[in-house]
């Protein structure tokens, strides 16, 4: 398949660019992979959606304020966006200033933050903390949300809560897990009072996930590195739902691709460590029986991963009719819940 396959026209005013008042407050829309047919649905209907004895997966990582502002001790302004934590007070990150940051630049950041850069890592710059207290807590205090680009605007108060899921807890994640934003605590203890059992992931989402697929042919593309964990206690609950004949449902590609990378040889194991697993239609889907899903950005590898699922003329015929119904997209907008196809892939693509 080719990039511009997974193209469409987006009216600026659909981007969502602020939350909806309430976390339940977003419209969804059920994609039914194999009729191909669109219900148009309220974000609290997701109950009637699932059944007791399904098995939420949901991803537990937490958004660190990953942003800084400041300036080399030398002059000019700089920022800096963690990527990745790599110890207590280093960690790889991008840097934007007006000329490259070389080996031994002093970075004086927000709130009294002193940086400075100690080497190379690809397209990321490794850079020390030198205050005494660890880099995470600084950004707790000084740093800003790190919003998306399409956003276009400064984060402010609201996006410390509304940028990050009733459920987080462990730290690393640059991006939040975006179907996860829609739950609160009232319709978490519903589900519960179902019978819908839910499980925990951990995906720390890296800026990465915003990077444009530059190639033409999808095979070309490699896939950025990120942290994942699917416990044994995770998997243990899996077998048990797949035993029982219910559905694993993940809340969110970052849930997909988590589960699908501890799936790599045929059924789901234990998993610790890097994935870098690319899905795009071929993908034989190995644990996910349906997914909860934001809308994603025109030739992204989210949008080629849903295609995976329900299929790519489906998947985009529900685009354009979400396009035509006015919903609200991307980070902040409205949802998808997206059950698959029929017809099974012909053959796996993935990279993990």
């Amino acid at each position: 398949m080719h990039l511009n396959d997974f193209d469409f026209e987006l009216p600026d005013n659909l981007i969502a660019r602020h939350p909806a008042s309430e976390r339940t407050g977003s419209r969804l829309l059920h994609l039914a992979g194999d009729t191909g047919q669109c219900q148009h649905l309220r974000f609290p209907q997701f109950e009637d959606l699932v059944s007791p004895g399904d098995l939420l997966v949901f991803n537990d990582t937490r958004v660190i304020p990953a942003r800084l502002f400041g300036q080399k001790t030398s002059g000019g302004k700089i920022e800096v966006l963690i990527e990745r934590m790599t110890s207590s007070h280093t960690a790889l990150a991008h840097i934007r200033a007006n000329k490259s940051s070389k080996v031994g630049t002093e970075l004086l950041m927000e709130g009294g933050i002193e940086l400075v850069v100690t080497g190379r890592d690809d397209n990321l710059f490794k850079i020390e903390c030198r205050n005494p207290e660890p880099l995470v807590d600084l950004l707790d205090q000084h740093g800003h949300m790190p919003l998306p680009p399409y956003l276009e605007r400064a984060d402010d108060s609201t996006d410390r809560e509304r940028y990050q899921t009733v459920y987080a807890d462990k730290k690393g994640a640059v991006a939040a897990p975006t179907a996860g934003l829609h739950f609160d605590d009232a319709l978490m203890a519903r589900l519960a009072d179902k019978g819908v059992n839910t499980a925990f992931v951990t995906l720390h989402v890296g800026a990465g996930t915003f990077a444009p697929v530059k190639t033409e042919q999808l095979a070309d593309h490699i896939m950025h590195a990120e942290w994942v964990d699917v416990s044994f206690a995770v998997v243990e609950q899996i077998r048990a739902t797949q035993a029982a004949g219910k559905r694993v449902i993940a809340i969110g590609t970052t849930s997909v691709r988590s589960l699908e990378s501890a799936s790599s040889s045929g059924a789901i194991e234990p998993f610790t460590g890097d994935t870098r697993i690319f899905i795009y239609p071929g993908y034989r889907f190995k644990t996910v029986d349906a997914m909860l899903t934001n809308f994603h950005l025109p030739k992204s590898t989210l949008i080629m991963l849903v295609s995976a699922f329900a299929g790519q003329d489906a998947v985009m015929a529900a685009y354009a009719e979400a396009v035509h119904e006015q919903y609200r997209f991307f980070s902040y907008g409205d949802a998808m819940f997206v059950t698959p196809h029929n017809l099974p892939p012909l053959a796996s693509e993935a990279t993990a």
